[in-house]
C-alpha cells in the first residue's frame, strides 16, 4: 500500500463555503450544527464524518480513511488543534 501526499496542511472549510447543491446532494445526512470539517480534494467534497478509523499498521500515522474503490482511497491526518488537515491518496 502506498500513500501519495504533498504534505501540505490546509484549513477545513465551513458549511457556508460548500456549494448549496453539494450540501443537498452529498451531505443531507448531516445536521445543520455540523458547521465545519468540510474539505475539497481532487474536485470532490468530503466531510470528516465520511472517514473511518483504521487499525491497519500501514495507516498508523493517519487518523482515518475513505475507500473510493477496492484498490484506492483517501487518508486524512488532522492537526492536534483540529484546524488543519493533510490528505493522501491511498493506492493498493
Amino acid at each position: 500500500m502506498n500513500i501519495v501526499t504533498n504534505h501540505h496542511k490546509r484549513q477545513f472549510a465551513y458549511r457556508n463555503e460548500v456549494p448549496a447543491n453539494v450540501l443537498a446532494d452529498q451531505f443531507d445526512h448531516l445536521d445543520a450544527a455540523d458547521v465545519d470539517g468540510f474539505f475539497r480534494y481532487r474536485r470532490y467534497w468530503y466531510h470528516v464524518s465520511d472517514f473511518t478509523v483504521s487499525t491497519s499498521p500501514e495507516l498508523a500515522d493517519w487518523h482515518g480513511f475513505h475507500a473510493d474503490s477496492f484498490f484506492s482511497g483517501i487518508a486524512i491526518r488532522i492537526s492536534e488543534d483540529g484546524e488543519t488537515y493533510q490528505v493522501g491518496l491511498i493506492l493498493a
